[in-house]
């Protein structure tokens, strides 16, 4: 066991997980791997428990009943890090949409930088997305643009998906409280983790899209984040975000 873990949440995902799984494995620094596997029927779970066997000691999996989203996922991934004693925990796709080389530069920014959360950017210079079409490209970038707005965050990238946290953040934040589960939950635990006075540090990365498997992006994600900021905002103005205790 490491001082840090990776988590991929997964549904329907065999064509990329061992590939991932590997890829992260063999990088000049060790990371464990917890897979939140949501009961897929392509048989996800096989791959990773075959490979556990290979790697009994850094890759783990969480059955969960079903599909059940994707923040809820890493509420659980987190929940069970925190029980582990890990000190770092990042969040990353199973879709190499992630370069797992970036894994390095996220954990660098928090164990030597100063960051509390290090978020893997796609905007914070310039536009950094690979095989997107370009009506993704804008609505992306104009939704970030619109959660600044709202919230008054200066973070570029607000719906980033790859995103290492210290441990002291996560036992700050008050999990059982989180209400969302598509883009809105990666926007509510950044805007948290701001409100809550943690150094958040945005490092640059170029996205690629998924090129095998299904993107799981639907209009409802969409519609979560855009009528979600607007409550995180006024729940803050309320004095309702606080920590789960002094830090």
């Amino acid at each position: 066991m490491t001082d840090n873990l990776v988590i991929i949440p997964t549904y329907n995902e065999k064509e990329n997980i061992e590939k991932i799984i590997r890829y992260v494995m063999q990088l000049d620094k060790q990371f464990d791997i917890l897979i939140v596997e949501d009961n897929s029927p392509d048989g996800t779970a096989d791959i990773v428990k075959r490979l556990m066997k290979e790697f009994p000691d850094n890759l783990f999996i969480m059955e969960r009943k079903g599909k059940l989203g994707l923040g809820t996922a890493y509420i659980d991934g987190f929940k069970w890090a925190l029980e582990k004693s890990y000190n770092f925990i990042t969040e990353m796709d199973a879709d190499f949409s992630h370069n797992p080389n970036d894994l390095l530069k996220l954990y660098d920014s928090n164990k030597n930088k100063g960051s509390d959360v290090a978020i893997g950017s796609r905007y914070i210079k310039g536009v950094n997305v690979v095989n997107w079409p370009m009506g993704r490209v804008l609505m992306s970038y104009f939704a970030s643009s619109y959660v600044r707005l709202i919230t008054g965050m200066k973070i570029m990238d607000t719906t980033a998906g790859f995103v290492c946290w210290s441990r002291k953040v996560l036992e700050a934040i008050d999990l059982d409280r989180v209400k969302f589960i598509g883009y809105a939950f990666q926007i509510e635990m950044k805007y948290t983790a701001v409100k809550l006075g943690y150094n958040v540090a945005e490092v640059p990365i170029i996205f690629t899209d998924r090129t095998e498997g299904e993107s799981k992006m639907n209009k409802s994600i969409f519609r979560e984040a855009i009528f979600g900021v607007m409550q995180l905002r006024l729940r803050a103005m309320l004095g309702k975000i606080k920590p789960v205790k002094t830090v």
